[in-house]
């Protein structure tokens, strides 16, 4: 028997983009969280360390696998084909999180200190690119570099994304800023 509800942490994060959307980050506590998504403060605890985590759940898992999947990516593939490929590959999970993930991007723009820890995560998510490219043979500042402006590129695809009226999808975004970078790195 499970320890704890299926989805627990899925759970306990829409409780916090709710609260923190109708009373705001500062004025929500780590108890109202668990108590709106019917669970105790310590399962919170259980499950993130501060409320701040509860925003970035599951980003320490995709890290990982991205750093995974390119280690796999087929040794023939440009180091920037790999990246688009692995970060576009499962593109449609963001899509079926659209909503949230406007919300959970209302939040982090209005508080400086939640943009920090974003920018942390994606400092991981480059220092991960960076080690699975220096892992397949491409050395530094290349494997740096290129790293360092495929996360931009992706945070990028991520802005167009949730401001698109169209609502395309986050791998035509995706796509759409690494063209962006290959046309750019082309003009200079």
């Amino acid at each position: 028997m499970a320890r704890w509800p299926g989805g627990t942490p899925e759970r306990l994060q829409e409780a916090a983009i709710d609260l923190f959307t109708e009373r705001g980050y500062e004025r929500t506590t780590v108890a109202e969280i668990a108590k709106h998504a019917g669970l105790t403060e310590r399962t919170f605890y259980n499950h993130f360390a501060d409320k701040r985590e509860v925003l970035f759940s599951g980003q320490d898992l995709f890290i990982a696998g991205v750093r995974d999947a390119l280690g796999s990516a087929p040794a023939e593939q440009s180091p920037l084909d790999a990246i688009r490929a692995v970060l576009t590959a499962d593109s449609d999970w963001f899509d079926q999180r659209r909503n949230a993930a406007q919300r959970r991007r209302n939040i982090l723009d209005a508080h400086p200190d939640l943009r920090e820890r974003e920018w942390a995560k994606l400092a991981a998510l480059a220092a991960a690119i960076t080690s699975a490219l220096r892992a397949r043979g491409v050395p530094d500042p290349a494997a740096t570099l290129t790293a360092a402006v495929s996360v931009t590129a992706y945070h990028s695809a991520a802005a167009r994304w949730l401001a698109d009226p169209q609502h395309g999808t986050f791998g035509q975004h995706l796509h759409a800023s690494f063209d962006d970078l290959h046309r750019t790195a082309r003009t200079w």
